[in-house]
């Protein structure tokens, strides 16, 4: 099928406007789908013609990404987060309601073409949910007569940007700040400390403040930047061009875990001081480019952010001969996602950022080495780069002073579920959970999950455990669960999520997250037995200890804490034969009888355990 004129006009332009760059094929890929609704078939040849890369690549990345389609959504495209926050909050009620209102079904386009409905794992806004997104701006504090509105909105063709301004707005809702969150600094504070320190005195005072990184994981800063500085070592098996200068600093903005929204915050108020950071960060390893990788779902903090990259600029913060420094060169670019929970993870971003499938890497050889475009590069999280641009002001010693032995400094958090006051609140490491639980007035807790689905569930008597990373690390999320809620319930979403989000790399995570789900499915459905609670922990052990990346690692972490905590409330989902198989085998034969017209004791098999 060939391509009208005009629409080839459109996806030529869109080409050349990324320099025909096959690294920037997913931007493309965005900017297709906004334009047609969908990425067809002969619109990818043309982008693989263009960027001489093999269609197949094309067709790959297309995919991949849950917010690019073969087929055309809606002129309305609108997604509901499926998080448990949402769920909480009746997001699941409120689906339904829209959808009848707009005559459609879940996961589909209407037939006239107007409007799409699909779920999506998280959009980011778990303090003021239920939340979604239509044609990627965000949706918050959604409720019955703002799904009234948007269904007389959607059903009178009224354009997205005619509709009532409070229907997108976000809050940052900030209830507690300490080192981080409190003041600000001049733009420009940060560089002109740390090049009148030098190299070797800014290593030395990141080194003294103790900073780890911030998404969970924790490197040491001063180590991994030092490493990037140094460069790769000889290594037969890992070729690369030691003389060359070139290094990237990379900000990690893609913050999918549900629960956490800290990065949209910052973001939205202190981006800035995070730009800052990031600019320290290439005086000190000599890049020349940077890159903020922005999750799909920040669409509404894209053009806000590229106006306050203009603003660097003008005010020679960014671009040559920064601030006067002659040879002091450095840029940065931002890079929108499309839906990819595994693009979180470091590796997998990287590809992203080179035009490819979000697909973790092998390591060693890790990205401070052999990173974006194999060359030395820094990935650090949002929070990790304003906090280094605090301590270039402040000093390390400053940040030191809070926290404890082994986690300095402190921890924002975002704050959701069954409390009052969610939002984001910053702690000195070595603050119990207790203490953040009143704070946010919990209601009647149960239980907190701490650091997302593939962080920790705690439950009462653990109350009295700290936020550090010798005790309870996290990248930020904090949801909060009273004694009304199902933990198995919970549990099960976050299956789901795991299961929907594998990146399908490794067999461990792509068929043992869905074996994982469906075991858990048939437990809280009342139909499990002893047996199918033996192999679910051993198949929950299985995919963690084989899985090749973090996501699957992580992805048995709630089943295994909440069968560890709360066994009793497994125990009381199981039935008490010893086994029921999970398919209907005699069932499945029901057609086959039919069409035969037997129902005979001879046409029926059974099952026995």
């Amino acid at each position: 099928m060939s391509m009208q004129p005009t629409d080839l006009a459109v996806v030529n332009d869109i080409i050349q406007r990324h320099a025909a760059n096959p690294t920037e094929l997913l931007q493309i890929l965005r900017e297709v789908q906004a334009s047609f609704r969908c990425v067809s078939a002969p619109v990818m040849r043309v982008i693989a013609d263009a960027l001489s890369v093999p269609l197949t690549q094309v067709q790959a990345v297309t995919e991949f990404y849950n917010f690019l389609s073969n087929d055309p959504v809606g002129r309305y495209d609108i997604r509901m987060s499926d998080s448990i926050t949402d769920h909480m909050l009746g997001s699941r009620e409120l689906a339904e309601y829209l959808c009848q209102r707009l005559g459609i079904k879940a996961g589909h386009t209407r037939e006239d073409g107007v409007v799409s409905f699909h779920f999506t794992s998280c959009t980011g806004l778990c303090d003021q949910g239920p939340a979604g997104m239509v044609n990627g701006l965000a949706l918050s504090c959604l409720d019955h007569a703002r799904i009234d509105r948007i269904a007389e909105l959607v059903n009178a063709g009224t354009p997205v940007s005619e509709w009532p301004p409070e229907f997108f707005q976000v809050e940052d809702n900030i209830r507690r700040a300490s080192l981080l969150l409190e003041g600000a600094f001049e733009p420009g504070a940060a560089i002109r400390k740390a090049l009148m320190n030098g190299r070797d005195a800014m290593f030395n005072e990141l080194d003294q403040s103790g900073l780890r990184g911030r998404g969970g994981a924790g490197f040491n800063t001063a180590w991994k930047w030092h490493f990037c500085y140094e460069g790769p070592e000889e290594d037969p098996f890992c070729p690369v061009d030691n003389t060359s200068s070139e290094r990237f600093v990379v900000c990690n903005a893609d913050e999918g875990e549900p629960g956490t929204f800290k990065d949209r915050v910052l973001l939205n108020s202190y981006a800035h001081e995070v730009f800052e950071g990031m600019t320290v960060c290439a005086a000190l390893v000599g890049a020349r480019h940077g890159y903020l990788y922005l999750r799909g779902e920040y669409l509404h903090l894209h053009e806000p952010l590229l106006r306050m990259l203009e603003e660097r600029r003008r005010l020679n913060l960014l671009g040559a001969n920064i601030i006067g420094q002659d040879g002091f060169d450095f840029d940065i670019n931002i890079h929108l996602g499309a839906g990819a929970y595994i693009c979180g993870e470091e590796s997998a971003l990287i590809e992203s950022l080179e035009g490819k499938r979000g697909t973790p890497r092998n390591r060693p050889p890790y990205p401070v080495t052999h990173g974006y475009l194999g060359k030395p590069t820094v990935v650090n999280n949002v929070e990790t780069f304003m906090a280094a641009a605090r301590i270039a002001v402040n000093g390390g010693a400053w940040f030191a002073a809070q926290g404890t032995d082994k986690s300095k400094g402190t921890k924002i958090l975002s704050v959701s579920g069954d409390c009052e006051r969610p939002g984001i609140y910053e702690y000195p490491f070595g603050t119990t959970i207790a203490q953040i639980l009143a704070d946010c007035r919990a209601t009647d807790p149960f239980g907190v999950q701490i650091g997302g689905p593939s962080g920790t569930f705690i439950s009462t008597h653990e109350f009295d455990r700290k936020l550090a990373f010798e005790d309870l690390a996290t990248g930020g999320s904090f949801m909060v669960f009273n004694q009304t809620r199902d933990v198995l319930e919970i549990t099960r979403n976050f299956m789901h999520f795991f299961a929907h989000e594998s990146c399908g790399f490794c067999t461990p995570c792509r068929v043992g997250t869905s074996l994982l789900r469906n075991m858990l499915d048939k437990i809280c459905e009342g139909h499990g037995t002893p047996y199918d609670l033996v192999e679910l922990t051993h198949m929950a052990k299985l995919v963690r200890a084989t899985s090749h990346c973090g996501l699957g690692q992580t992805a048995a972490n709630p089943i295994l804490s909440t069968l560890e905590r709360c066994p009793d409330l497994y125990e009381k989902r199981l039935k008490a034969i010893s086994f029921e198989p999970g398919f209907d085998l005699d069932g499945a034969l029901a057609v086959s009888r039919q069409l035969t017209g037997r129902n005979d004791a001879h046409a029926h098999l059974e099952q026995v355990g």
